[in-house]
Order: C-alpha cells, then sequence, then structure tokens
C-alpha cells in the first residue's frame, strides 16, 4: 500500500432519484480529502462522479481519474483533476484505475457500477489483490442486492468466506475507516498481469 491511500470510488454517471446519493457521494470525496487520502475513479464531471471528485478537490485531496477516448469525445472528462488519464478501451480503464488503488468502494450507479464491483471482487476472488473492497448502502440503495447474494451464498455458488470479503455499511466514516484498516493489512502483492 501506498503512504497516502488511494481509494477508487466506482458509482453512477447521473445523480439518481435522491438527494442522499449526491450527499453521500460529497461526504465520501469531503472525507478523502480531510484524510488525505487520494481520490481515483473514472474521471467523469456527470452525476455522482463529479460530485465526489468536486468534494475530494475542494477538500484537497489528489483526484485521478481514468477515462475512454469515446467518452472524452462527448465532453464527459472533467478538466479540472490533479491527472486525467485518457485510455482507449474501458479494460484499460478499469485495469489502471485498479492499479492506482489501494482500496475499492462502490456508491450508488448503475450497471457500470455493478459491473466494476463485481469485477474487482472476482478480481480479489481469483488472487489478483489483496486490496480491500466496500459498498456504501445510501438510503437502503443495495438492499435488494444485498438479499440476492444472501440468496447466492444459501444456494451454494458463493461461499461465505467470499461474501464477507465485501465490507458494507451506510456510515461513509465507519465504511472508509475499515477500508483503511484492511488496506494496511494487505501484504499480498498485486498480479494483474495475468487479468
Amino acid at each position: 500500500m501506498s503512504q497516502r491511500l488511494s481509494l477508487c470510488v466506482y458509482c453512477g454517471s447521473r445523480s439518481g432519484s435522491e438527494a442522499a446519493y449526491a450527499d453521500a457521494a460529497r461526504e465520501v470525496g469531503t472525507l478523502i480529502g480531510t484524510l488525505g487520502w487520494q481520490l481515483v475513479y473514472g474521471g467523469g464531471r456527470a452525476g455522482l462522479m463529479g460530485e465526489v471528485a468536486d468534494a475530494a478537490l475542494y477538500a484537497g485531496a489528489p483526484v485521478v481519474g481514468v477515462i475512454p477516448a469515446s467518452l472524452m469525445e462527448r465532453e464527459l472528462g472533467h478538466p479540472g483533476l490533479t491527472e486525467l488519464h485518457v485510455v482507449q478501451t474501458m479494460h484499460q480503464r478499469k485495469l489502471l484505475m485498479a492499479e492506482r488503488a489501494d482500496a475499492f468502494v462502490a456508491l450508488p450507479g448503475g450497471i457500470g457500477t455493478f459491473e466494476e464491483l463485481f469485477e474487482a471482487w472476482t478480481w480479489r476472488q481469483l488472487g489478483y489483490h489483496d486490496k480491500p473492497l466496500g459498498l456504501l448502502n445510501v438510503d437502503g440503495y443495495y438492499d435488494a442486492l444485498l438479499g440476492f447474494i444472501a440468496q447466492v451464498v444459501r444456494r451454494g455458488f458463493v461461499a461465505p468466506a467470499q461474501r464477507d470479503l465485501l465490507a458494507v455499511d451506510s456510515d461513509p466514516t465507519r465504511l472508509l475507516a475499515r477500508l483503511a484498516e484492511a488496506a494496511a493489512l494487505s501484504t499480498q502483492p498485486d498480479d494483474y498481469r495475468r487479468i
């Protein structure tokens, strides 16, 4: 782990239907800055992505964005980041974000957020990294998904130990503290070359 914890945040490029989602994104961004951490995210300026990035920047955090060229061409990239990496594919985007991160957390979002979280979780299960993963369950947003995951465990497709790799909390401060503690204990070297 780097000296300054680098937190990869997955979240929506839309704001969603409830004000609580944007509030949580801003709180996470502010915490990242207050704690002296770095934000790594998908490089967008819209929706919750923009909220978390703007809050982190305002709180003094370095912010690293990674965005595909196709989205830059649609003028969706955030112009004010510390670093903005433009890559050719979504696969390159996710790999670079993972390489730059010490821990991962998902906020409310859509299918892209789900896919990113589940991929990072799968990589952890397969031993490509040993970085902690968190899910911020804002206002019960992920209740149905968590219920489905519990069913998958009951029906024998996911081991309880694998499920327990995902830290879940509704409070950003508590969740980030859990991720920081777990990241400090992480000792296995990353091996994304095998992905």
